[in-house]
C-alpha cells in the first residue's frame, strides 16, 4: 500500500497535538462476506512513530481495530521543522510510512 497514512500536526500551550489517520481494512478475519465465507484476516499488527529517527511509540495491534483506525496524541518534545515520521506493518506483511514536518 502506498500514501495510506495521513499525518497532522498543531502546535498547542506548551505540547504538540498529532493526529495520525491510517487508510486499511482491518479485517479480524471473523466476518463474512455476502455469500456467508470468512474474510480472511486482513489488520495492522505494528505501528513505529519516530521523531527526528528516535522512536517515541511503539503499538502491537490486532484484528479487534475497526477499518481505518484514527490516532491522536500529544508530544511535549517537538519543535516547529521537527520530521515526525509513522510506519506500519500488517499480518500479511504489507507495509507503508510517511513522514511530516511538525508545525
Amino acid at each position: 500500500m502506498t500514501n495510506s497514512i495521513k499525518i497532522r500536526s498543531q502546535r498547542r500551550d506548551g505540547y504538540t497535538e498529532v493526529k495520525l489517520l491510517i487508510t486499511h481494512p482491518m479485517e479480524n478475519g471473523r466476518n463474512r462476506d455476502a455469500n456467508g465465507e470468512l474474510i480472511p484476516a486482513h489488520f495492522i499488527e505494528r505501528l513505529l512513530v519516530k521523531l527526528n529517527d528516535q522512536l517515541i511509540l511503539t503499538t502491537n495491534m490486532a484484528g479487534s481495530l475497526s477499518k481505518n483506525p484514527f490516532f491522536t496524541f500529544r508530544l511535549k518534545a517537538g519543535n516547529s521543522g521537527d520530521r515526525l515520521s509513522a510506519e506500519w506493518t500488517d499480518n500479511r506483511q504489507n507495509q507503508d510510512h510517511a513522514e511530516h514536518v511538525l508545525d
